[in-house]
């Protein structure tokens, strides 16, 4: 796969609202990452020492009592039931788009060509060709002063911000493997409802999609470089799955216990995707992504080799990394814990005192403050739209390799 050429904002002078102190914030879904982004949004500019502060002008979503529920509850100042209408109030410069990946083109499109700067959650489109036009989207709009960025969190992890230093200072010296895994359990159960996220229609893929995007993207931002091949296998465990229908007492059938009468529905989508790649300097990359680890509620786990030395994060430790120095003699060598609370680390400064952790909901307050910066400042966007292009790109090549490795023969029993 050929690397995708990124964008870098231009400068350019604010808008009058944001010469005011402000930056009016839509967001299109309120889920559970529209409670998510909501968090951060509404924390960054308390936190930390902003050009403008976020403000939270209109939240958007189909259902008028649940969006005004939605809007009530996380502080957002009016509700619209039409994206359209949200993109076209004065009240806001920005699109936070925290939709079914089906909708994040058509939404992200029209909110660039309208003037709106856009903030996409990941992954950045179902297929690649509509990841290409979203780029193509933003490059326009980068011209005239806006910005597109894509939401992958887990980058604004303290620790995994800094490893990235570290890794970009020579402290591993040539990478020679790279490994991730990103396993949950919530599918485990045959009797879990068909959900919006097993259909291709609305989600793309499954486990790869959902999972694989995240630490495709955290790969190759640790490193520094790109995949250039894949070789993969996915596996769909559970083909069919109750529909999340309602009963007349408002209970879900899914999940009612009246197995016999619930009606069920296919899965369109890899519940488990396994793949190895190939960095562009030649290291080597290995990739889990599973929604069906029994016990595993969201383990993310990365580990990376060098010849100087490694390093390994841990979600469920994610205030911490480990790091091996291979330089230092081998009767102490080892690997050591770091714990990144200092006010030296990333994002650091304006928290709290060394040794006080921070949690998941911090990477999006982490988010909304890059965000910010990047629009008042002119510094380039990361992670950009080409970058969730080339996230896209590497999904692709995957779901196509695991389509050629499908056929398989089950070893006969004893």
């Amino acid at each position: 796969m050929a690397r995708s050429q990124e964008t870098e904002a231009q400068t350019a002078a604010p808008p009058p609202q944001q010469a005011r102190g402000t930056l009016g914030v839509g967001m299109v879904g309120y889920a559970f990452m529209g409670a998510a982004h909501s968090q951060g949004w509404r924390t960054a500019g308390h936190v930390f020492d902003l050009p403008v502060r976020p403000s939270l002008a209109a939240i958007c979503g189909r259902d008028r009592a649940a969006v005004d529920a939605a809007a009530a509850r996380h502080g957002w100042a009016a509700a619209e039931t039409d994206w359209r209408a949200l993109i076209a109030r004065d009240d806001v410069q920005l699109i936070d788009i925290c939709t079914p990946g089906d909708s994040h083109a058509e939404i992200a499109i029209a909110a660039l060509e309208a003037g709106k700067h856009v903030l996409c959650e990941k992954p950045l489109a179902n297929t690649v060709a509509e990841a290409e036009a979203m780029v193509r989207a933003a490059e326009a709009a980068e011209a005239r002063g806006q910005v597109a960025m894509v939401g992958f969190n887990y980058r604004k992890v303290p620790a995994i911000t800094y490893a990235r230093q570290l890794i970009a200072d020579g402290r591993l010296g040539t990478l020679r493997h790279v490994r991730a895994s990103y396993l949950q359990d919530w599918l485990v159960d045959p009797a879990s409802p068909l959900t919006w996220r097993l259909k291709r229609e609305h989600a793309g893929s499954g486990a790869l999609g959902d999972l694989g995007a995240h630490i495709v993207d955290l790969a190759q931002y640790l490193a520094g470089e790109l995949l250039t091949g894949v070789s993969a296998v996915s596996e769909t465990f559970v083909r069919e799955r109750p529909l999340l229908s309602r009963t007349p007492a408002g209970t879900s059938a899914a999940l009612s216990g009246a197995a016999d009468a619930v009606e069920r529905g296919e899965v369109t989508v890899d519940d488990a995707a396994i793949f190895t790649g190939r960095l562009a300097s030649g290291a080597l990359a290995s990739f889990e992504a599973t929604r069906m680890a029994a016990g595993r509620k969201n383990a993310l786990r990365l580990e990376i080799n060098g010849e100087l030395g490694s390093l390994a994060f841990d979600l469920e430790r994610l205030n911490e990394l480990s790091f091996h120095d291979h330089t230092e003699p081998a009767a102490t060598a080892g690997f050591r814990r770091i714990l990144v609370t200092e006010p030296e680390h990333p994002y650091l400064e304006a928290w709290w005192p060394p040794g006080h952790a921070l949690g998941y909901e911090h990477t999006f307050v982490h988010q909304a403050r890059d965000v910010v910066r990047t629009i008042t400042e002119g510094t380039p966007a990361r992670p950009s739209f080409a970058d969730g292009l080339q996230v896209q790109r590497v999904l692709a090549a995957v779901e196509e390799s695991a389509a050629k490795n499908s056929v398989h023969t089950p070893v006969p029993s004893s």
